[in-house]
């Protein structure tokens, strides 16, 4: 029968102490973890983190509840049980979804919010023991929860700020997931040692400590492994890079000469057809601009489109915009894609930097003859104020009197709301659009918009560089749009409501029952 704590050591206090500290750095992790996951799967990233936040709160509400139950005979043994199943469940969670994620899809909503519970009610429950437990070593109330909940936030916060900068971008998910995982088996063995005359039976909690240890211990050392046979699973192909930034997922597969890349899930370009994607952005505007001299490229780091605007030998400056120092140094130096882009971004004619499009313009004095954007689709907030009113306001600035810019905007097809209202955000920020499409085998019909201070846009008839896909009958055809390719009355994307992301998951959610 296990005994009740009372004697007073000061040392066991400090590491118990220590220990909230632990257990809330491992409890916010799980949550961001669980968090940053959905979103790399699901999209919405301000959707996934406010139902997971939600979620696990009202779950550590039920646990702290239940905490009232537990006896205090079976305080230490309870809470050593709890630390175990907590570095277990928290533990293995982002593998378990990426498992789920591959081989079954469907159920990836309910195992998410299932794992994010079952954490919660156990990270709820851990406070309120600790506290219980101090209580019985006589510390005075004020002191007892003074100490207690400032290294409970403590943790917390010193955790939020290593998640983005230091363990997302090193670990990865699953390895920050299961390396919390172990911090937590390790309170649990330590309160197995420390306390082990208060446990009802030590030498099987030091047993049990020592199993998950080495379970825990075990995948980490296999995760990386673990993760790639999760995402080949998931992409079908060979996977030959695969890098988790502090803004991205970025993933490359390759089956025979077909090379991909993947950012957070979703595919941005294949090796068989990027050429008319890039050709269909970069050339209606640049092939009407033969006195353009400086171009300006919001996106676009893989150098693709960099490729096709140094066809052009007039032009002096290219400036390339691209938040992801990852992403341009990948494409700046790895061989097969040194060979897709040419070397474009080893072009001295290039400059390269590394920052937030909308912060850079807002600092920049410089006017362009051509601007052209190459962001990721609107799928959540962060990249809906890129398609924004106020953000074209400030690209209208930079852009020359008679200059010519260009937005890859969607798909006119599948997502006919998104693409309407870039066209319409457009036009609320003071420019005259010019809407057109192409057809890209690995997306389907796709979307773009040129947009200008002055009307009269026309096609070019002919091109004076050597293309692989437009000429003039193919690009006349991207200027009609078919009775099925209508316009569509829609809303602009205002900064403050970012309708154009609740079309955007509206338009594909659609697409994809």
């Amino acid at each position: 029968m296990a005994h009740t704590i009372t004697n007073d050591n000061g040392m066991q206090n400090r590491l118990l102490i220590v220990s909230v500290f632990i257990v809330a750095s491992c409890g916010i992790a799980y949550e961001l973890i669980s968090g940053a996951l959905a979103s790399y799967l699901l999209g919405d990233s301000v959707l996934q983190f406010s139902s997971i936040i939600g979620c696990y709160l009202f779950a550590m509400g039920a646990g702290s509840h239940l905490s009232r139950h537990v006896k205090d005979q079976r305080l230490l043994d309870t809470f050593v049980e709890i630390e175990l199943l907590v570095a277990l469940i928290g533990g293995i969670s982002a593998s378990l979804l990426f498992m789920v994620f591959a081989l079954a899809g469907e159920p990836f909503r309910m195992v998410l919010y299932v794992l994010v519970f079952a954490i919660g009610l156990l990270v709820g429950m851990e406070i309120p023991l600790v506290m219980r437990i101090l209580n019985q070593q006589q510390l005075g109330f004020a002191e007892l929860v003074s100490r207690v909940l400032t290294f409970d936030y403590l943790g917390a916060l010193v955790v939020s700020l290593l998640f983005p900068l230091l363990l997302a971008p090193r670990l990865g998910l699953s390895r920050s997931a299961l390396l919390f995982g172990l911090c937590n088996a390790g309170v649990a063995l330590w309160a197995c040692y420390s306390f082990r005359h208060a446990l009802a039976r030590p030498g099987r909690q030091l047993a049990r400590s020592a199993v998950v240890l080495l379970i825990l211990g075990t995948l980490f050392a296999t995760s990386e492994r673990l993760t790639r046979w999760n995402e080949k699973a998931v992409y079908g192909d060979e996977i030959i890079h695969a890098q988790t930034t502090p803004y991205q997922r970025l993933l490359l597969t390759k089956w025979k000469n077909d090379l991909r890349l993947y950012i957070n899930g979703n595919l941005q370009f294949s090796s068989r057809d990027e050429y008319r994607y890039h050709e269909a952005l970069v050339h209606p505007v640049l092939g009407k601009l033969p006195w353009a001299r400086n171009v300006l490229l919001l996106g676009g780091g893989d150098g693709l489109a960099v490729r096709e605007i140094l066809k052009y030998p007039q032009l002096q400056h290219i400036t390339v915009v691209d938040l992801d120092p990852a992403m341009t140094r990948l494409f700046s130096q790895a061989e097969p894609l040194l060979a897709l882009n040419q070397g474009a971004l080893q072009n001295p004619r290039v400059r390269i930097i590394n920052e937030d499009a909308a912060r850079w313009l807002e600092r920049n004095e410089d006017s362009y003859d051509a601007i052209i954007v190459d962001f990721p689709d609107p799928s959540n907030f962060a990249l809906g104020k890129l398609y924004s009113v106020p953000f074209y306001r400030l690209l209208a600035r930079h852009l020359a009197a008679n200059g010519l810019a260009v937005i890859q905007s969607t798909s006119p097809f599948n997502a006919p709301r998104s693409y309407w209202c870039i066209d319409s955000t457009l036009r609320a920020a003071g420019l005259h659009t010019t809407p057109y499409h192409a057809y890209v085998p690995s997306f389907g019909e796709w979307g773009f918009i040129i947009a200008a201070h002055r009307q009269g846009y026309t096609p070019p008839e002919r091109y004076a560089v050597p293309l692989r896909f437009l000429d003039r009958d193919s690009t006349r055809a991207m200027f009609t749009f078919p009775p099925d390719m209508p316009r569509w009355s829609v809303q602009p994307n205002q900064l403050n409501q970012q309708q154009l992301v609740h079309y955007f998951e509206q338009d594909w959610s659609q697409v994809l029952r």
